[in-house]
């Protein structure tokens, strides 16, 4: 499995960014893919993610009707769309899969996982 995360850049406050998440080795449905972030001195969050096999879709509180989270099939491509930008949203934002072993679970985890595959990130800095 590889991903390969493009698209950040600097942005002023209230602004948008696309990014974009390059996939392949996935030769399995059952996966969660999606996007999760690190600021520096600050813990891992997962952001959005979506279910492989039906394309459901789960956003963390903190980015829900900011962020929007889509992908295109044919070209192995998931894009997250980052709208109304706040200074707070400043990270090395990954795109990142793991396998989904526990049926149910999705929305409950709120895009929480121990992600297993990522690949390097790319950098969303928003200040004025």
């Amino acid at each position: 499995v590889q991903l390969q995360a493009s698209g950040g850049g600097l942005v002023q406050p209230g602004g948008s960014l696309r990014l974009s998440c390059a996939t392949s080795g996935f030769t399995r449905s059952d996966y969660v893919i999606g996007w999760f972030r690190q600021a520096p001195g600050k813990a891992r969050e997962g952001v959005s993610c979506i279910k492989k096999s039906d394309g459901a879709t789960d956003y963390v509180d903190s980015v829900a009707g900011r962020f929007t989270l889509s992908r295109d099939n044919a070209k192995g491509t998931l894009y997250l769309q980052l709208d109304s930008l706040k200074p707070e949203d400043t990270a090395v934002y990954y795109c990142a899969a793991v396998k989904y072993l526990t049926p149910g679970t999705f929305y409950s985890r709120r895009c929480h996982f121990d992600w297993q595959h990522w690949g390097q990130g790319t950098e969303v800095t928003v200040s004025s």
